[in-house]
């Protein structure tokens, strides 16, 4: 089943009838936000449009197709098929992982039991994400990592949706499969919110190599700690650090030999550098390379800097381009 399909099938009937419509590369199609008595909206290559009754994109809000709560509520049931007491567990962290591995996040009334989140209810606002895998695109910046059979400490840095989760995903399969230059690394992934392995039903809908073991839907403080204890890895890779107990736990799996491979937002090195928590690990020179994305351009890496945050290389252009390592 295509990507294509995946999408459609979820959708409540009315909403795929206009969605069905729409000529656009679905490659390029990266949310659709269903809001009850709201627009039909869809973020295509970067910008935000609305859907349109005539069967396109605009971004002329006069003339939008819009979602009734029957619409929400029709699309939830598809993408539980029809059992919602099935996902209970995944609803408290806020998505639901379908075929393909598109993740589905919801927001409505929440439900609490002791100050933890129970249940979600009256779901009113989706927004699918579309899982995109594009293999080869960390080819230019793999090199700068390597270091002998190793690889060095590494933090991806880029504002949202610019394509730090893609490029992580992709050097995550090529240091796990290794190639003809190189032997492979047996990597651990800590997939806290199932965006790097998009597992569905246990299994990974994305290629992240043969010699990876993924903890889905695990808080990374706690899956950091389980990997090392339990599955012996070379290096870890998690995405979007930022808290007090991930740089804890990150500097936990740095003292016991194992590698880091991750991601944070950040627009430069010098609002990194700012952060109370990541500032100083910049300064102890923790991370022994820095990756920096565009903000202007999906997928392309700016520059790549050394331990001392310094400029390092230029890798010419956009990591979206590029064939296997």
């Amino acid at each position: 089943m295509g990507q294509r399909d995946q999408v459609l099938r979820v959708l409540a009937k009315d909403l795929r009838r206009y969605m069905e419509k729409l000529d656009i590369d679905y490659r390029l199609l990266q949310e659709i936000r269903i809001r009850a008595d709201a627009p039909l909206m869809v973020v295509y290559h970067g910008k935000e449009y609305f859907v349109g009754r005539s069967g396109c994109l605009t971004t002329d809000p006069e003339a939008p197709v819009m979602a009734e709560r029957q619409d929400v509520k029709e699309t939830m049931e598809r993408i539980s098929n029809y059992s919602m007491y099935a996902f209970e567990e995944e609803l408290k962290q806020g998505f639901i992982t379908i075929q393909g591995g598109h993740r589905v996040g919801v927001a409505g009334k929440i439900v609490l039991e002791k100050d933890q989140v129970k249940n979600l209810r009256y779901i009113s606002f989706i927004n699918i994400r579309l899982a995109h895998q594009l293999l080869g695109c960390g080819d230019r910046v793999l090199p700068y990592l390597i270091n002998g059979e190793s690889i060095y400490h590494t933090l991806i840095i880029s504002p949202p949706r610019c394509g730090k989760t893609t490029l992580l995903r992709d050097l995550i399969r090529q240091l796990s499969n290794g190639s003809a230059k190189r032997h492979g690394m047996n990597v651990g992934v800590v997939d806290e919110r199932s965006e790097l392995g998009a597992c569905y039903q246990g299994t990974p809908q994305n290629d992240l190599g043969y010699r990876t073991d993924i903890l889905d839907c695990c808080p990374k403080k706690e899956g950091m700690m389980m990997l090392v204890r339990s599955m012996s890895p070379n290096v870890i890779a998690v995405d979007e650090i930022g808290s007090k107990e991930d740089v804890e736990a990150l500097e936990y799996v740095m003292n016991c030999g194992v590698k880091i491979l991750a991601t944070v937002h950040g627009k430069s090195m010098e609002e990194i550098r700012k952060k109370p928590i990541l500032g100083r690990l910049v300064q102890e020179k923790v991370f022994q390379r820095y990756v920096l994305l565009s903000a202007s351009q999906i997928g392309r890496v700016d520059a790549i800097f050394d331990e001392r945050g310094t400029y390092l290389a230029h890798p010419c252009g956009d990591v979206q381009e590029g064939g296997e390592a």
